[in-house]
C-alpha cells in the first residue's frame, strides 16, 4: 500500500519496539478463552475431524481477508478505528464508533470472566481444592443439604463463587469476594496499558508465550491418563453427514470471525503504530494461522483430560454395580472385574433376571460419558475443575491450569482497551494536556464501576446478556459496512 501523501510517515505515533513484539500483540489478542472453551466444543458437537472443513474454508474466505483489510487500514491511515473510518468517508464514521462501543461492552464482561479466573487460582492454594468437598451443614453434624444434592464442584461455583440468584429479576447482594477480585483484574490491566503499547508491547511477552507452556505441559501429562485416547479419538473422529446441517457451516464461520477478534478495532489500533511500508498481508496470513493452529493444539491436552474425566466416570459406575452384585449374590471379592463385567452381567441376567432387575443397576456406556458436552464457563469451572480433582498432584494442576486462562484473557483484554484508548486520543475530545496515565486510569476505573453489576448475585445472566447482544451481531454488521466501506466507497482498486 502506498502512503497517502497527506499522511506524514514521521508523526510523532508510539512505536513497537520490534516486528515480533507487534506479532505477539496481534497473536494474543485473537488467542483468548475461546480458543480453549469454544472450539473443542465445536468439534465434539460437529462431526468432530469434520468441522475442520468448514472451519479452514471460512479462514480462507472470510478470516484472513477481513483480517487483511483491517490491518492494512490502521498501518496506512495511522489512525485508530473512528479517525481511520471517519478519513476514508465522514458517513462511515459510525463504524469506528460501532467498534469502539463494542470494545468497551466487551472489556467489561470480558474482565468479569477473568475475576473468576483470578477467584478460583487464589482457592487452588487450599489442601484440599475446596471444590473437592462439600462443606458441613450448620450444625456440623453432616453435610450441607444443597451441596449433597448437586456435587462439591456445582456448589463452589453456584453458590460459593457466583452465590447466584433464581433468575435475573432478583439482584442479590454485592459479593465482596468478587469486587476485590474485580478490582486486582483492573488494577492488572491498568498497570499493563498505562502508557499504550509502550507498556502492553512489554507485558505481551509473558502473556503470550506463557499459555503455550502451560498448554505443552497439560499435553505431555494429559496423553499419559488413562481415556486420553478415548477422548482424543471422540473429538476428531469425523463424522461428514453433519456437513449437510446448515448450522455447522455458521458455527464454523462465526468462530473464525470471533476467534480472529474481527471488528472490534483493536487490530486498526495496533497496526496503526507499524511502519507505513511493513508487509501487512503476510502479517494478516500469520496471525490467521497461529491462531487456527493454537485451537487445534488446545483441543488435544483439552479433550485428553475430558477422556480421562469420561473414563473415570465410566470406571466408577461399574464399581458400583460390581459391590451391587458381589453384595447380592454372596461373591469373592474380585471375581467380578471390569474386564469380566460384561459377560458376568449377560449370565447374571439368563440364570437371575429377577435378582438382577430388583438391583436397579446404572447403565455405564463410556460413550453417554463422552457425550456430556459443554463449553465456556462450564468447561473451565465445572468440567475440569472436576478433571483437576481426580489428577495426582491436583493442586499444582488447578494453579497452572487458572494461570494460564487468565494469561490468555489478559492478552485479548490489551486489545480490547488498546481499541477503546487509541480512538479517545485522535478525537480530540479531551486535552492533549491530560497525560495518558491519567486517561488510561479514568477508562479503567470507569469500567470497574459499571462492572461491578456483575458481582452481584445476579451478575452472571448479565453476562449472558452482554455476550449475546454485545459481542455477537454488532460484530457482524460492523464487519459488513467495513467491506461495504472499503469496496465501494473507497474503492477496491484506489485501497
Amino acid at each position: 500500500l502506498s502512503v497517502p501523501p497527506e499522511i506524514p510517515k514521521e508523526d510523532g505515533r508510539p512505536k513497537w519496539d520490534n516486528k515480533f513484539q507487534y506479532i505477539l500483540s496481534c497473536i494474543g489478542f485473537a488467542v483468548g478463552l475461546g480458543n480453549v472453551w469454544r472450539f473443542p466444543y465445536l468439534c465434539q458437537i460437529h462431526g468432530g475431524g469434520a468441522f475442520l472443513i468448514p472451519y479452514f474454508i471460512a479462514l480462507l474466505f472470510e478470516g484472513i481477508p477481513l483480517l487483511h483489510l483491517e490491518l492494512a487500514l490502521g498501518q496506512c491511515l495511522r489512525k485508530g478505528s473512528i479517525s481511520a473510518w471517519n478519513t476514508i468517508s465522514p458517513y462511515l464514521g459510525g463504524v469506528g464508533v460501532g467498534s469502539w462501543m463494542v470494545s468497551v461492552l466487551v472489556s467489561l464482561y470480558y474482565n468479569t470472566v477473568l475475576t473468576w479466573v483470578m477467584w478460583y487460582f487464589i482457592n487452588s492454594f487450599q489442601e484440599p481444592l475446596p471444590w473437592s468437598v462439600c462443606p458441613l451443614n450448620e450444625n456440623r453434624t453432616g453435610l450441607n443439604e444443597e451441596c449433597y444434592e448437586s456435587t462439591a464442584v456445582n456448589y463452589f461455583w453456584y453458590r460459593k463463587t457466583l452465590n447466584i440468584t433464581p433468575d435475573v429479576t432478583e439482584n442479590g447482594t454485592l459479593q465482596w469476594w468478587l469486587i476485590l477480585c474485580l478490582a486486582t483484574c483492573w488494577a492488572i490491566v491498568y498497570l499493563c496499558t498505562i502508557r499504550g503499547i509502550e507498556t502492553t508491547g512489554k507485558a505481551i511477552y509473558v502473556t503470550a508465550i506463557f499459555p503455550y507452556l502451560v498448554l505443552t505441559i497439560f499435553l505431555i501429562h494429559g496423553l499419559g491418563l488413562p481415556g486420553a485416547t478415548d477422548g482424543l479419538a471422540y473429538l476428531f473422529t469425523p463424522n461428514l453427514s453433519t456437513l449437510k446441517n446448515p448450522r455447522v457451516w455458521l458455527d464454523a464461520a462465526t468462530q473464525i470471525f470471533f476467534s480472529l477478534s474481527l471488528a472490534f478495532g483493536g487490530l486498526i489500533a495496533f497496526s496503526s503504530y507499524n511502519p507505513p511500508k511493513n508487509d501487512c498481508e503476510k502479517d494478516a496470513v500469520t496471525v490467521a494461522i497461529v491462531n487456527s493452529m493454537t485451537s487445534l493444539y488446545a483441543s488435544i491436552p483439552v479433550f485428553s483430560v475430558l477422556g480421562f474425566k469420561a473414563t473415570t466416570g465410566y470406571w466408577d459406575c461399574l464399581d458400583r454395580n460390581i459391590i451391587s452384585i458381589i453384595n447380592e449374590f454372596d461373591l469373592p471379592e474380585e471375581s467380578i472385574m471390569r474386564q469380566n463385567y460384561t459377560a458376568w452381567i449377560s449370565f447374571l441376567n439368563s440364570s437371575y433376571p429377577e435378582k438382577i432387575a430388583g438391583l436397579k443397576l446404572k447403565s455405564c456406556d463410556l460413550q453417554e460419558f463422552l457425550d456430556q458436552s459443554v463449553s465456556g464457563t462450564g468447561l473451565a469451572f465445572i468440567v475440569f475443575t472436576q478433571a483437576i480433582i481426580l489428577m495426582p498432584g491436583s493442586q499444582a494442576w488447578a494453579i497452572l491450569f487458572f494461570i494460564m486462562l487468565f494469561s490468555l484473557g489478559l492478552s485479548s483484554m490489551f486489545g480490547n482497551i488498546e481499541g477503546v484508548f487509541t480512538p479517545l486520543l485522535e478525537l480530540r475530545i479531551i486535552s492533549k494536556s491530560i497525560p495518558k496515565e491519567l486517561l488510561s486510569g479514568i477508562i479503567c476505573l470507569i469500567c470497574f464501576l459499571v462492572a461491578l453489576c456483575f458481582t452481584l448475585g445476579s451478575g452472571s445472566y448479565w453476562i449472558d446478556i452482554f455476550d449475546r447482544y454485545a459481542g455477537s451481531l454488532p460484530l457482524l454488521v460492523i464487519a459488513f459496512f467495513e467491506v461495504i466501506g472499503v469496496a465501494y466507497v473507497y474503492k477496491i482498486k484506489r485501497y
